[in-house]
């Protein structure tokens, strides 16, 4: 059986940047595909899919539990570009998505510090280690969704930087097929072969991840892998060397669940104090926006704004919580309370996990559900880029 080129070979970084570009064009293909598969659910069930989305909170619990499961942000919101792209989301009930999904990434930290659950003094500094990035973006969610629910704050100053990136034209806004990969003979033949959106979208989304789930362990052997002995001396000397690391890693990795993990164990085991590896976090969540960006880059304007919205999320995060000593430690210290009351009783640990990321979501959502949700107002969509530019543009 061939094996890949082992690393001492002189053809293991070419034949991992080949198999890098290869990951690339998969994912930008299952995009494509994505993308058509959602054009492809009619009017029916794209205003289905609006009814419920159009609650924010439901919108939020939707993203939250989605990257809960599959445990990938960066799969989750590629989805939602591909969504927004194809006008089967609006792009203001999809800002709550993209929050959900920040949140949700969190539980793979999480749940790898509960492998230090029979180590009593361990475990109370990798429970904490583990759920401050959970504190940061419910923080974070919690300052900046009633902003965007009241003023609109995210959306239109997203509308307003696209509009820096993508020219507006007469074009409608959630129109997906714009750029290089519209006309891709391959998506052609298999949105006319198969002519079923459910199995079109079941690929797509299969391709999305596998392909996701390659860049990540290739990269992750390329960089991570030879400086694994070395990693606390390299990323933590100083506080912006951290967050450029954290930033810099996962924008390569292309997963910050991948990439966040790995401070639990140097917490836990005392080579790493939390208030070093905030930083780290920090960039760690600027970084996870690279794949969103990348996905929406061939697509309309209305798939960049959704893009920029996760880039302003946690942008505005990081400004609100690194500048000042005061805001930093609320998320530490929140996450140090709930590493000692997990000490006292290991089974809130579990309870955490449960309720946060699947009992809760699922509960609501599925509420919402047995509720006859009221169809979304016609006008309740994304402004024109007219009115965007002339009368929603800051200062």
């Amino acid at each position: 059986m061939e094996t890949l080129p082992q690393r001492n070979s002189r053809l293991y970084i070419p034949s991992r940047i080949f198999l890098i570009v290869a990951s690339v064009f998969l994912f930008l293909f299952a995009l494509n595909l994505m993308g058509q598969a959602f054009i492809m659910l009619g009017d029916a069930t794209a205003r289905s899919i609006l009814s419920i989305t159009y609650n924010p909170f439901i919108s939020l619990f939707i993203g939250l539990l989605i990257t809960a499961i599959i445990q990938s942000s960066s799969t989750s919101t590629s989805m939602i570009v591909a969504a927004v792209a194809a006008g089967s989301i609006d792009l203001s009930n999809a800002v709550p998505m993209i929050m959900g999904a920040n949140i949700g990434t969190t539980l793979t930290s999480t749940l790898v510090s509960l492998s230090y659950i029979t180590k009593r003094k361990e475990f109370r500094k990798a429970i904490a280690a583990g759920t401050m990035h959970d504190f940061f973006n419910v923080l974070t969610t919690l300052i900046l969704l009633p902003l965007e629910l009241y003023y609109g704050l995210l959306s239109r100053l997203a509308l307003w930087i696209t509009s820096f990136i993508i020219p507006f034209n007469a074009q409608p806004q959630s129109d997906f097929r714009y750029g290089l990969w519209n006309d891709i003979a391959l998506t052609r033949w298999i949105v006319s072969t198969v002519d079923n959106y459910f199995i079109i979208l079941l690929l797509s989304f299969l391709l999305l991840f596998l392909s996701i789930k390659m860049l990540s362990g290739l990269f992750y052997q390329l960089l991570i892998g030879n400086m694994r002995d070395n990693f606390q001396r390299v990323v933590f000397s100083t506080p912006l060397k951290s967050f450029a690391w954290g930033t810099g890693l996962t924008a390569l990795v292309q997963s910050s669940s991948v990439t966040t993990p790995l401070v639990v164990p140097l917490v836990a085991t005392g080579k790493l104090s939390l208030k070093k590896s905030f930083p780290y976090i920090l960039g760690a969540n600027i970084g996870t926006t690279f794949t969103a960006l990348l996905a929406a880059l061939s697509h309309s304007n209305a798939a960049v704004s959704i893009a920029v919205v996760h880039i302003l999320f946690n942008l505005l995060g990081v400004l609100l919580f690194f500048p000042t000593r005061f805001m930093r430690r609320i998320p530490i210290r929140l996450a140090k309370k709930l590493g000692k009351f997990t000490t006292k009783n290991r089974l809130i640990g579990f309870l955490y996990i449960l309720i946060t990321f699947f009992l809760l979501p699922f509960t609501l959502i599925y509420l919402n559900r047995e509720r006859e949700a009221p169809a979304p107002p016609e006008e309740a969509t994304i402004p024109a880029p007219s009115a965007v530019s002339e009368d929603s543009t800051p200062g």
